[in-house]
């Protein structure tokens, strides 16, 4: 009886061996990696899909914008062009008493309907890099009309700020001119 197996009593009474132990867990890992792995390229395409569906969205919002942007442009084009309309009225009704202020309007609404036209044929790009150009070629121009800008907006700020609305209740001197006027 001392020469018994005991490795072989493991494989008769239904037990495993650490070799058969090992390849079940290898084979479970080897699973479970995988499994991961392809978990990994799902969410990995997931991700890129989700990218790809912003960018779209993104660039369909672009798009969208740029055609309003676009369409604002021709209607601000048709809108000087008919201040144009209305400055050569005026100079029409200049002509008789001052000839001279109804030419320069007349040349002033000239001028306004060929920025109009010009503004009609351009796109929002064109614009901005047309401004770009501009801003490279003269900045002391574009400064000074931005500081002139500023200056304006600063003005009607603080005017508009100065500018008080009459008090809600009656003052001593307004109850008194009140009496007045209606006693």
């Amino acid at each position: 009886m001392g020469d018994q197996n005991f490795g072989d009593q493991n494989l008769s009474t239904g037990g495993t061996t650490s070799k058969q132990k090992d390849s079940e867990t290898e084979r479970m890992r080897s699973s479970a990696g995988e499994t991961f792995s392809e978990a990994s390229d799902k969410a990995r395409t997931a991700g890129e899909q989700a990218k790809r569906a912003a960018s779209d969205a993104a660039l369909g919002m672009a798009d969208s914008f740029m055609g309003v942007l676009n369409e604002q442009i021709g209607t601000s084009a048709a809108t000087a062009g008919r201040l144009a309309d209305a400055m050569r009225l005026a100079a029409d009704d200049l002509r008789k008493e001052s000839p001279l202020l109804a030419g320069m309007v007349r040349t002033f609404a000239g001028n306004v309907d060929s920025y109009a036209g010009r503004l009609e044929s351009q796109s929002v790009e064109a614009l901005t890099r047309k401004a770009s150009d501009l801003t490279r070629r003269q900045p002391a121009m574009v400064f000074g009309l931005a500081a002139l800008a500023g200056f304006f907006a600063l003005r009607t700020f603080k005017n508009a700020q100065s500018v008080s609305s009459p008090p809600i209740q009656p003052t001593s001197q307004n109850q008194s001119q009140w009496n007045q006027d209606n006693g």
